[in-house]
């Protein structure tokens, strides 16, 4: 999908394959030249600080650790895409100098999730097949068992390594010289990031972004959100999630701001490091910012230095939007995947709080429409699928041409979301196409319905799932964790839909209620409702 040849390395410019860009990618050694003794990195766990002169040092040596290890550009022009270094790790410094050092040899980063079980990890690194794997040493024994009966054979360095550890520590393999390195010969149409993803055959998609992807979406978030030199924030998103990426840190980064690490993240440890670092931007998943709120040391938490919030993986309630509001935080909404961005949208200037509900408009470099099953655009007000296009957008899955063609084809992402466009251009995010039922004849959008029973005081959280009706096809059933002080007779099934008449219409009402003690999550604490349907739904 990228055009970025259009702009720059393509046949408008014949010398630019003999005389590379040298910034692409090198983004560490750019940045030490402009802003040396600015801090870069906070690693809230040990309390180091980088500045951006450390971390260009840092990356220098691991970049040579890198090419003993073959992980950079490759020169056959048959390779899909350079070496590949994966890793699991928790959130630290080391996975850092990982994403800049491949930047520099041209190699690529794969990061796996530590929540995965071996024979999900297996299928990953089949997929990936890295020269060089970096392993945390609580998951070592993990590896060890994806790795058995396994076609890869990478080398191994743990991160750190124990004191009885059998495998070779990663900072005891660092080459000493952390003078600047020659940078690869590099393109933004190459690879620079491997990101897993969910398939929708429950096998795991690494979606190949590029170095060009990775720019462009920085760019959008500066220019949407309006970062600015001085910003810190707290990372909130694992480093294996284009969250921990793409999101805030890379953008971060590209300006000469701040981004402060932990190995674990909460909400106290967040509200905390809010506090302590004088952090201006805070970026999370709505069950996060709902359990910020309903923390112990919510209330006393000064909050004055943040300029904004930003809600992204799934729809925020009102009230949770509400509290921030009440604590002087401008929080908003906004949309993204791994596929594309992930920043797509962003509140204009002055915007009406009557719009809280919408994820904004297109940022600067971004195509947005919505259409209908044939893949015309739908009229305004009416739902249908969320496409999107730009030079910010994931170049394809890789080694996966079918599901490329499904997603990436005909120059727009088919994101799998629904969405409506209002009379002033704010765009709705309604659901997923694989959520949406039918009732009746009526399409029911669980999203919609959620929305509205999330205002019943006994609600903490709630997802609405199709369970089978001889009747009317499909019906609705709400799937409720309730407040911290509701009983469950406060909220029958007659309770509810005497609640939701006048607020919905009735085909939409739910027909039965679940109660959990707390919702299942997947991946950064978002809502797990594949797990949830499973065991409610249909």
């Amino acid at each position: 999908m990228s055009n970025w040849h259009e702009f720059g390395d393509g046949p408008h410019h014949p010398a630019s394959p003999h005389r590379p860009s040298a910034w692409v990618g090198d983004w560490s050694s750019r940045r030490a030249a402009l802003s040396p003794d600015r801090i870069g990195l906070v690693d809230a766990t040990t309390g180091e600080r980088f500045t951006y002169a450390d971390l260009d040092r840092r990356a220098n040596r691991v970049a040579r650790l890198l090419r003993e290890h073959d992980v950079e550009s490759s020169e056959s022009d048959d390779a899909d895409i350079g070496g590949r270094v994966a890793v699991l790790s928790r959130n630290r410094p080391e996975v850092v100098d990982l994403f800049f050092a491949t930047g520099k040899t041209g190699g690529v980063l794969a990061p796996l999730s530590h929540r995965l079980a071996p024979p999900e990890l297996r299928a990953l690194l089949e997929q990936v097949e890295p020269e060089l794997l970096v392993v945390e040493t609580p998951f070592v024994e993990t590896v060890e068992t994806a790795l058995e009966s396994s076609n890869p054979n990478p080398s191994i360095l743990e991160l750190p390594a124990g004191s009885d550890s059998d495998r070779e520590p990663f900072v005891g393999a660092i080459p000493e010289d952390d003078s600047p390195v020659e940078p690869a010969s590099l393109s933004m149409d190459d690879a620079h990031l491997l990101l897993h993803t969910g398939g929708s055959t429950g096998t795991p998609k690494e979606t190949v972004v590029t170095h060009g992807s990775v720019v462009w979406n920085s760019l959008n978030t500066i220019t949407a959100w309006g970062l600015r030199s001085d910003d810190v924030s707290p990372l909130t998103f694992p480093l294996f999630h284009t969250g921990g990426w793409n999101v805030i840190s890379v953008p971060l980064w590209h300006m000469g701001g701040t981004v402060v690490i932990a190995r674990e993240v909460d909400p106290g440890s967040i509200l905390s490091t809010i506090e302590h670092e004088s952090a201006t931007v805070l970026i999370a998943v709505p069950a996060v910012l709902r359990a910020m709120i309903e923390h112990d040391t919510w209330d006393r938490t000064d909050l004055s230095t943040l300029r904004f919030g930003k809600s992204g993986g799934g729809p925020c309630r009102d009230a949770v939007i509400d509290a921030w509001w009440d604590r002087g935080v401008d929080l908003s909404q906004g949309y993204g995947l791994t596929e594309c961005g992930p920043n797509n949208f962003a509140m204009p200037d002055n915007w009406s709080r009557e719009k809280a509900d919408s994820v904004g408009l297109a940022a600067m470099h971004v195509d947005t429409r919505v259409v209908d099953s044939d893949g015309e655009p739908v009229t305004q007000g009416e739902v249908g699928e969320l496409q999107l296009a730009g030079p910010h957008a994931a170049d394809r899955y890789w080694q996966n041409p079918e599901e490329s063609a499904d997603a990436f084809g005909g120059g727009w992402l088919s994101t799998g979301d629904l969405a409506r466009i209002d009379a002033d251009g704010y765009y709705y995010i309604v659901g997923r196409t694989k959520d949406m039922f039918v009732s009746g004849g009526e399409n029911v959008y669980p999203a919609e319905v959620e929305d509205v029973i999330a205002a019943h005081p006994a609600v903490a959280e709630v997802v609405v799932v199709p369970v089978a009706d001889e009747q009317w096809g499909q019906i609705g059933r709400a799937v409720v964790e309730l407040a911290a002080d509701a009983e469950r007779d406060a909220l029958d099934i007659e309770l509810l839909r005497t609640f939701l008449d006048g607020r919905l219409a009735r085909y939409k009402h739910p027909r039965s209620v679940a109660f959990v003690e707390s919702m299942p999550t997947s991946g950064p604490s978002k809502l797990d409702r594949e797990a949830i349907s499973e065991r409610f739904g249909e």
